[in-house]
């Protein structure tokens, strides 16, 4: 085939499919001595809700045929692309961008092994997408690893957004009861719908503004932030910690303060003091984790303010839990043992709908965000649905920073 010379627009598909399009007839058109340039417009029909004029929407037109390719930007819901020589694309949509209400999305749609052969044609295109949630958990390893070791925990927290976020005062928490069960604590009837609950919380560090998080960045928060597959803990462990930006230290002296930033401890049964159990894990079998920020000038102080606490009214125990309102909340999942616990759920429908899984205890294996799209960088865009059953890859083999995710320049590795 000649190889003609035409402005560089487009990639796409080189499957020559007869569903659309006679192959013979299009190797005659192809194999003429002129083949003139055609213009094409793409219009985008968007099945959400709440989206009149989009910015921030791109096309990729692929000819793999013809090792071209073409981008261009959306301006509101079409877009018309000139010199574009005849042959079989593959049209890929897709962006970032925000809805009527300010809330942003990634939104994407295609066709794939389309004729584009005649002169201003105009071809439709169905897109649809999800909401970005700004500040997600991206992976969690709570199962731990044979024969019982439980210290290689930790949680990946995402800038999913396309802003700074500052991860200073935001509250860390496994809810109460620690494990999914049916048997679910009782409490005060007029805290219905608003609250859920924790027997410990924790923050991160800084006054506002100390420990950023660029757009695709993440940061590790382990129980124990060392190297755990070192001999004097555990060979089999599958993850490295060492890296890792925060840790819960529980200023146990077998399990010495790491380089990490310490977590700082916020309230266990009604005071700001640790206790006398010097460890912090969550539940093997899979706990219901929350972040939350509180609003602005508003106090949140569970152990002064005793409006925040309160007993499991089905227990004599007097342990105190503190409350954390619903609508403080980030960011929620929920994991179980395994797929019958999605029953027995500790966290409400309205923070997540779900619930993920591993199988089993210390078996090495996590879970992870699916990945539903990549920033111009080539870091992740996580989905985030609000249900774990649907957002989270399971059985998955631990590993900071998947996809690609960036480390905060903060890091103490990097200092």
């Amino acid at each position: 085939m000649k190889k003609r010379n035409y402005p560089k627009l487009i990639i796409l598909s080189s499957i020559l499919s007869g569903m659309f399009f006679n192959c013979s007839s299009f190797d005659k058109i192809m194999d003429t001595e002129k083949v003139e340039p055609l213009q094409a417009e793409i219009r985008i029909e968007i099945e959400l809700e709440g989206f009149d004029s989009p910015e921030g929407l791109s096309i990729v037109l692929m000819n793999y045929l013809e090792n071209i390719r073409v981008e261009k930007e959306f301006s509101g819901l079409s877009v018309v692309i000139d010199s574009l020589i005849p042959g079989i694309y593959t049209l890929t949509v897709s962006g970032k961008t925000y809805d009527n209400q300010g809330q942003l999305y990634y939104l994407n749609g295609g066709l794939v092994n389309y004729p584009l052969i005649k002169n201003n044609e105009t071809v439709e295109i169905s897109i649809s997408g999800l909401k970005i949630s700004p500040l997600v958990f991206k992976e969690i390893y709570y199962a731990g690893s044979a024969p019982n070791y439980f210290r290689d925990q930790f949680y990946e927290i995402y800038n999913n957004s396309d802003s700074i976020l500052y991860l200073d005062g935001i509250y860390f928490a496994a809810l109460y009861p620690t494990a999914a069960t049916e048997n679910l604590p009782v409490w005060p009837e007029s805290d219905e719908n608003k609250y859920v609950y924790t027997d410990r919380l924790w923050k991160f560090p800084g006054s506002g503004s100390e420990y950023p998080l660029k757009p695709g960045e993440s940061c590790v928060v382990s129980q124990f932030a060392a190297n755990h597959q070192l001999d004097i803990y555990n060979p089999n462990s599958p993850v490295d910690c060492s890296s890792s930006e925060f840790e819960f230290n529980m200023n146990n002296k077998n399990f010495p303060d790491q380089p990490a930033y310490d977590m700082v401890h916020v309230f266990y049964n009604g005071s700001s003091a640790m206790g006398t159990v010097p460890q912090y894990l969550t539940s093997v079998f899979g706990g219901a984790y929350v972040i939350f920020q509180k609003p602005e000038n508003v106090p949140y102080d569970p152990v002064n303010d005793k409006n925040l606490q309160t007993r499991d009214l089905s227990s004599s125990s007097t342990k105190v839990y503190a409350k954390i309102p619903i609508r403080y909340v980030l960011d929620g999942v929920e994991a179980g043992h395994n797929e019958t616990k999605v029953k027995a759920k500790r966290m409400p429908v309205v923070l997540d709908a779900g619930m993920t899984y591993v199988g089993a205890s210390y078996n090495s294996l996590g879970v992870a965000r699916k990945k539903i799209g990549e920033n111009e960088d080539g870091t992740p865009i996580l989905q985030d649905t609000n249900n774990s059953t649907d957002d989270f890859d399971r059985g998955v083999k631990p590993m900071l920073r998947r996809y690609g995710a960036k480390m905060p320049s903060w890091n103490h590795t990097l200092q």
